[in-house]
């Protein structure tokens, strides 16, 4: 069968008036996990020397597609929405109507590889509502997939979770395995957002187990196992923490380094699929989980070195979104060299100032895309730089502790919410809530309205109050005479209700 196939396909040539729409469903096929990228790299080059004006507009549109579709896939995602965007308003009429629906779909997943999530979920529902008319249903749901991860990051957990149940409905029956195992990393990167880390483990680890049977070498694999991979180190940072609070030590720190090893594990196999398919963004992905590891387990010069890889792998394809999180995690170990004290004194004041350039280039490469967690990761890193004891600016670090919880959602449960505490506990434990009120009491309010004034004393006073009253906000509200909605609302803010 795959003889044949290599035969048919060596019989497409461009003198063949059906060449380009063949191309065209090649491009998909390869789109839906059949061979990969450079089986159409070859067959576009064939295209070459067409002239262009010599095409019908039907044909010129349809190639211009394959062009997309394989810039895309080389991550240049910037040069795939121009050409997309050309063919979407160079007369669409002329176009079959399931053409229209893929250029909608590679240009909202482009605009999604960008960080630029508004773009992608409109060009997604457009290709959703266009499979509808055209009654695709197994398209429809290979769309959904798309949709469901967008309206995530929005918040929208539920409406997620449904869209990626109704397609492996639609897609089970055909054993489409790369869609499954896409609905089954979906998962696991949404339960991992509520902290719930065993059960993420497990939904990538039925990714992985779909993909390997059947796309050994394919990238969403390899993106699977980073996801296992950061999980599994996210475990073992729980695990490290339970140890230094005594419980179990030396059990629990023998199966932290066995959890961090297998992790270590399954980078390197992600990162020799990325390497087969030439995929940097991935590789860089790979970087940074390997140097959250190293830097985890105290090889601060590892770490460093990988996340300076990362970064010049995000700066070659343009990716603001590798480029922030290599400087936040750049930001980090500067940060904790800071803290070991890493140096003479003079060493110490570039390190904590190489931590706060590396955490504001974070910030400023976050603000590219709309990538709220990134921006909020890159707010507690500058915060923990402001914090760090170095500078000790702990208004700053409140302030920059302040905008991240404003990006998290109250139903996040992850690392990053527990890195938020981290860095509020130690803020407060610096200030004391004495001397805040004491500052308060003589008329220090700094630049804060009464209203933020108002703010900040009902998130010291309320959790104390919920406390007392055995956790019930019907009595807190009737105690303090305020809305039960406002406990609510500050509860979820200190993140202790969901």
């Amino acid at each position: 069968m795959e003889q044949r196939a290599g035969e048919d396909l060596a019989r497409i040539l461009p003198a063949d008036p059906l060449a380009i729409s063949y191309l065209l469903n090649i491009a998909q096929w390869v789109d839906l996990g059949y061979r990969d990228i450079h089986l159409v790299k070859e067959l576009l080059a064939r295209f070459a020397a067409v002239p262009r004006g010599d095409m019908k507009l039907s044909d010129y549109l349809q190639l211009r597609m394959v062009e997309a579709f394989v810039v895309f896939a080389l991550e240049d995602a910037t040069t795939a929405i121009s050409i997309l965007e050309s063919v979407l308003t160079m007369q669409p009429e002329v176009a079959e109507p399931r053409f229209l629906v893929m250029a909608h779909f590679w240009k909202g997943r482009s605009h999604r590889q960008k960080g630029e999530y508004k773009l992608a979920l409109h060009h997604i529902l457009e290709a959703k509502s266009l499979a509808q008319r055209l009654h695709a249903p197994k398209l429809i749901a290979v769309v959904q997939i798309h949709e469901s991860w967008l309206l995530f990051q929005t918040g929208q957990r539920k409406e997620a979770f449904l869209l990626l149940d109704n397609a492996e409905v639609e897609l089970k029956p055909t054993g489409h395995s790369l869609s499954l195992g896409n609905i089954e990393s979906a998962r696991g990167r949404f339960v991992r957002r509520s902290g719930e880390y065993a059960k993420a483990l497990q939904h990538f680890q039925r990714a992985i187990a779909i993909y390997s049977g059947h796309f050994p070498h394919h990238p969403n694999l390899a993106r699977a196992l980073v996801n296992a991979a950061y999980v599994k180190r996210l475990i073992a940072f729980d695990l490290s923490q339970k140890a230094r609070e005594g419980r179990a030590r030396g059990t629990l720190h023998s199966r932290y380094l066995n959890i961090c090893r297998e992790a270590l594990e399954l980078l390197e196999r992600a990162r020799e699929i990325y390497a087969l398919n030439h995929h940097q963004s991935g590789t860089g992905s790979v970087f940074v989980n390997t140097g959250h590891l190293h830097l985890d387990t105290g090889d601060i010069d590892r770490a460093s070195m990988e996340a300076m890889k990362a970064f010049q792998f995000g700066v070659e394809k343009q990716d603001h979104i590798l480029m922030a999180r290599a400087r936040i995690l750049q930001a980090a170990i500067e940060n904790m060299r800071v803290e070991e004290q890493v140096g003479e004194a003079e060493d110490i004041a570039s390190h904590a100032n190489l931590a706060a350039q590396y955490s504001e280039e974070a910030i400023a490469l976050a603000k590219e895309t709309q990538n709220k967690r990134l921006l909020a990761g890159a707010y507690v890193v500058r915060g923990a730089t402001a914090a760090n004891e170095f500078f000790e600016e702990w208004e700053m670090a409140k302030q920059f502790a302040s905008l991240a919880s404003e990006l998290l959602n109250p139903d996040d449960r992850d690392h990053l919410s527990k890195e938020l505490l981290i860095l509020k506990s130690r803020i407060i434990r610096a200030i004391g809530i004495d001397h805040t009120l004491r500052s308060w009491s003589d008329g220090l309010t700094g630049d804060k309205t009464f209203q933020e004034i108002t703010e900040e004393f009902a998130e010291i006073v309320i959790p104390k109050v919920w406390i007392r009253e055995d956790r019930k906000i019907s009595k807190v509200a009737a105690k303090l005479s305020i809305s039960p909605k406002k406990v609510r609302r500050i509860l979820r803010n200190a993140r202790l209700l969901r």
